[in-house]
């Protein structure tokens, strides 16, 4: 404790020390930040990559929020609302680290070594990143006007229609592909090293993603859904495996710890209030499906009444909309499953994935049962998609982690023979999005999981009126309120927007344009 005092008391001293000295030598520090001596595109770069990558990754029970949402996690420490469905208030934060983009490229443009299309393509990817999962959270948003303030003077600026939101969101992924695929690699790049030809191969990936989310809306003869998508899956380079995804990884150093760990240089108190859901725990128990065993810990109480932990039957989920006190006394009882415990003990149990391989082979999968693609492809990329899942795990986890259920290559093998797509072509979906929401735990923190159940219903998550924060309470909700900051400086335009969407209601249960 003395020691860390001491620290404390040392760091305030230097920093005062610091700022007289900057208070004295003012005019020679305040350098023009237009210069490009103080920064540059690869910096500006860096800067930008973090944003959607590891600064989207929170750490400790904030990282635990989107899993919630999505039923894998159930919490114990107190009602959550995240957990029984309770929405708020979105944050447009996201948007604002898009005003590096122009900067970026005033750097850029004095390059000469053939990287200035890369970095010209990576603003392109970024916005489009930044405005689909904001307006994935709210409807109509500004994009044609956003950012503006210092090039143009738009302080307020207008609201875009949902449609042409992602029309323009479309046609930058576009101009990135094109773009990357016309420069070299660059520098600022934290997660593929600059390969340019990956970022390619992911823009074109996400590029599927964007328009599977518009599976409600894939007739509109505008954004021609279907012949892009086909278009894009069978002409431009895709993922190709596990090594292409768009993941974050960690390291041995405070506050670059797996966001779940509790080490010695990472303390989480709140390790002991989780449960894993019955959402995770039962489709992988009836599919005799050995993630079970690389995901979470078994039961104690059913360890103590002697099961052994390699027993599917050791393994108990919780639902999620039961009473906060029943899972608390099923915490408190043993019967429930923690996460691993790889996820706790270990400082990078895995990289989490912010999009992966197998989320575009499951994409693929769900494009050719909707006949976007040859129907005939469904099981292949349906089976890369699981494949590449368990081929993960088995890159990631120490023996030690798998309560003696390894995941071999014979075994994926004879999985894969139990899993074949079958029934109507709705049946087909739900088999496809179940396995998908499988692979998606601990990853895709942006509320994969709850945008897919919000699209297809599946998997089927239980509404209990009892329990149900959501009102009305016999429903789901659907969407974020607009942020508190765009009603007070932005009002005229965020109320038309509303009132062209919502009738004037700004309501978490109004379905916003993608969902019609």
């Amino acid at each position: 404790m003395k020691t860390k005092i001491h620290t404390i008391i040392y760091i305030l001293l230097t920093g005062a020390l610091f700022l007289g000295s900057c208070t004295k030598k003012f005019d020679e520090i305040n350098t023009n930040p237009d210069k490009s001596v103080s920064t540059s595109a690869a910096a500006l770069a860096t800067n930008m990559i973090t944003s959607i990558s590891s600064a989207e990754i929170a750490s400790t029970k904030s990282f635990m929020q989107p899993f919630m949402m999505g039923k894998y996690i159930l919490w114990t420490e107190q009602q959550e609302g995240a957990q029984y469905n309770k929405i708020v208030r979105a944050g447009f934060g996201r948007l604002e680290v898009l005003r590096n983009v122009p900067a970026m490229l005033q750097y850029a443009a004095g390059l000469t070594d053939g990287t200035q299309p890369s970095y010209e393509a990576l603003g392109h990817f970024i916005r489009a990143w930044e405005f689909f999962y904001t307006t994935m959270q709210v409807g109509d948003i500004p994009y044609s006007e956003a950012v503006k303030g210092k090039s143009d003077g738009i302080i307020k600026p207008k609201y875009d229609a949902q449609k042409e939101v992602f029309a323009g969101i479309l046609n930058e992924l576009d101009s990135a592909n094109l773009l990357f695929g016309k420069g070299a690699d660059f520098e600022g790049d934290f997660v593929f090293g600059g390969d340019v030809a990956k970022w390619q191969r992911l823009t074109n990936s996400f590029e599927l993603y964007v328009l599977m989310s518009l599976s409600h809306q894939s007739d509109d003869p505008d954004l021609n859904v279907k012949e892009r998508f086909k278009t894009i899956a069978t002409t431009r380079n895709l993922m190709r495996n596990n090594a292409d995804n768009f993941a974050v990884t960690y390291q041995n150093t405070g506050g670059l710890c797996y966001p779940w760990s509790n080490t010695p240089v990472q303390v989480n108190s709140f390790v002991i209030y989780p449960v894993v859901g019955r959402n995770l725990i039962e489709p992988l128990k009836a599919l005799k499906d050995r993630r079970l065993f690389y995901f979470t810990e078994p039961a104690a109480a059913k360890i103590k009444a002697g099961l052994p932990a390699s027993d599917y039957n050791a393994y108990v989920g919780v639902e999620a909309s039961d009473p906060i006190n029943q899972v608390k006394l099923a915490h408190d009882n043993g019967l429930f499953c923690d996460v691993n415990a790889r996820y706790v003990e270990l400082f990078n149990p895995e990289p989490v994935g912010l999009f992966n391989y197998w989320d575009l082979q499951f994409i693929l999968a769900e494009g050719a049962v909707r006949g976007w693609l040859p129907t005939s492809g469904a099981e292949g990329y349906f089976d890369q998609g699981i494949q590449g899942s368990m081929s993960f795990l088995m890159a990631h986890t120490d023996e030690k982690y798998t309560h003696g259920m390894p995941i071999t290559d014979s075994y994926i093998h004879d999985y894969l023979s139990t899993v074949n797509l079958s029934g109507t072509a709705e049946q087909k979906i739900e088999q496809i999005i179940t396995q998908k929401y499988l692979a998606g735990f601990l990853h895709d923190v942006n509320y994969t999981a709850w945008y897919e159940n919000r699209r297809t219903g599946y998997p089927v998550f239980k509404l209990n009126a009892s329990t149900n924060l959501n009102q009305p309470n016999t429903q789901f909700p659907k969407r974020w309120l607009y942020p508190q900051n765009e009603l007070d400086h932005n009002a005229d335009n965020v109320s038309a927007a509303i009132q062209s969407q919502y009738d004037g209601n700004d309501n978490v249960n109004n379905l916003m344009w993608i969902l019609k």
